[in-house]
């Protein structure tokens, strides 16, 4: 289920209302603790954080001209959605969320590569995500993307 959204705005107002109150939440706590210099943006359908081109002009590697990818939310049909690249990227950032996630939710975590989903809006939990969104820089996202996915000219 895509929304439709021409800003991050309408975006948070188009969420199913039995999901708004929780994604405008998990759309602050990534906004207010991620580290300065990721650029906000609606990309892929989604509400985005990347690095810039300004910052990282060579850009993704799978998308040429365009900024880097770190976070995105969606409010998909059946859940909400944190994709979260430096989980997929970095085996101890992904090792340390997954042992800190019982300490902050009574459920049982699901999630992908770089997908952590959200069944219910009350079993986001807030802390925790505002937490790994403080873990990484966009500079030390662009050094472990280079080492693991650019390729070598």
């Amino acid at each position: 289920m895509q929304i439709p959204a021409n800003s991050t705005e309408e975006y948070l107002s188009n969420v199913p209302e039995d999901r708004k109150n929780a994604f405008r939440k998990l759309y602050q706590t990534v906004s207010e603790n991620l580290p300065e210099g990721f650029q906000e943006s609606l990309t892929y359908g989604m509400i985005g954080w990347s690095v810039p081109l300004e910052m990282y002009p060579d850009g993704y590697h799978c998308t040429p001209n365009t900024p880097l990818p770190f976070i995105n939310l969606a409010s998909q049909k059946n859940f909400i959605a944190l994709y979260h690249m430096g989980i997929y990227a970095d085996p101890e950032l992904l090792d340390w969320f997954v042992s800190e996630f019982p300490k902050h939710s009574k459920k049982k975590l699901d999630m992908g590569k770089s997908c952590i989903r959200f069944k219910k809006p009350e079993d986001i939990p807030f802390e925790l995500i505002a937490e790994l969104s403080q873990k990484m820089s966009p500079q030390k996202w662009i050094s472990l993307y280079e080492k693991l996915y650019k390729k070598k000219k």
